[in-house]
């Protein structure tokens, strides 16, 4: 995101606490003029000087390994972190960008998912600690917008993948290529038939972008409708890799949605705006820079021998927006 507005000519504010982020993916921007890093818990505070003409709100764990260990951070970041962010572009007069999520579909009764469809959420749940912090999140979002007049936009976004992702991560994506190069055995839940709709990094920034310039309230689903199941994405990632791991099978999670894709007329309509990438061009980029890490991916073997949830880790064995 950083990346995509400096190169288009604007001046950028990063606040991260770097409690899931990393400083490296930002390093190539330290020197730029027009970037500001902030080490910050937007959470506690924003200490944005001057005035803004866009806050996008970014910051949040997102994967189950992530906010299983933050559970009370991420309910934090999702409440009050949001609302210090509204208040940001409030008093600023700025456009405000939320990004939510498809987990606010919960296990979903509609198939596929369209922005009104109000979900089905466990809200006591294993993974209700990030499903519920989005929701409250959108409903801030649209309470300022409502009572205050803020200019708001809300984007929900379904999986998304790419370079500068953590291997040990614990997202479907980066556990399958870890394991992979690692020649280790893929960790598939349940039978492999739940499905999931994959969305490359870049086409993904296009789109909140788009969004940062519209005046479109939302919300808006964010996503690539190509809809795969876990072992069409296991047999994909074994074959751009070349590896020759076994597929192991364990129980499904509580309160794994088994089936996931996105409607995006709306976006097409009021955004202009499809993904670009295919999912084996997204994979293959992905998978070239994970092969370019091999220190690193060979580190993340411990942490991806934990369970998993959503193909992702439940509980991150190692310590680690």
């Amino acid at each position: 995101m950083c990346d995509s507005l400096i190169a288009r000519g604007d001046s950028v504010v990063c606040a991260d606490n770097l409690s899931t982020g990393r400083r490296s993916n930002i390093a190539h921007l330290t020197t730029a003029p027009e970037f500001t890093f902030v080490r910050a818990d937007v959470a506690a505070e924003l200490p944005v000087a001057g005035p803004v003409d866009a806050v996008v709100h970014l910051a949040s764990p997102a994967s189950p390994p992530d906010y299983h260990r933050m559970p009370l951070e991420t309910l934090a970041v999702g409440s009050r972190g949001t609302e210090l962010a509204l208040e940001l572009a409030h008093r600023s007069g700025a456009r405000f960008v939320l990004a939510s999520t498809s987990e606010v579909y919960g296990d979903p009764l509609v198939h596929p998912q369209h922005e009104d469809y109000w979900g089905n959420v466990n809200p006591v749940g294993p993974r209700s600690i990030y499903d519920e912090a989005k929701r409250y999140a959108e409903a801030a979002t649209a309470a300022y917008r409502r009572h205050l007049g803020t200019d708001t936009g809300v984007v929900r976004i379904f999986n998304t993948y790419g370079p500068r992702m953590r291997p040990h991560d614990g997202r479907v994506v980066t556990s399958f290529i870890a394991q992979a190069l690692n020649g280790d055995p893929l960790t598939v839940y349940g039978d492999g038939s739940q499905t999931r709709s994959f969305c490359y990094v870049d086409d993904l920034v296009r789109g909140i972008v788009a969004m940062l310039d519209s005046a479109e309230p939302g919300p808006v689903n964010l996503g690539n409708p190509q809809e795969r199941t876990v072992l069409e994405l296991a047999a994909l990632v074994l074959r751009l890799t070349g590896a020759d791991s076994p597929v192991e099978f364990h129980p499904l999670p509580v309160d794994d949605p088994t089936r996931r894709r996105p409607v995006i007329t709306r976006a097409q309509q009021v955004l202009g705006w499809s993904p670009l990438v295919s999912t084996e061009e997204g994979l293959a980029r992905t998978v070239r820079y994970f092969r370019d890490r091999p220190d690193e991916v060979a580190a993340a073997r411990a942490a991806l021998a934990g369970g998993q949830l959503d193909g992702e880790p439940a509980v991150d064995r190692a310590a680690a927006a």
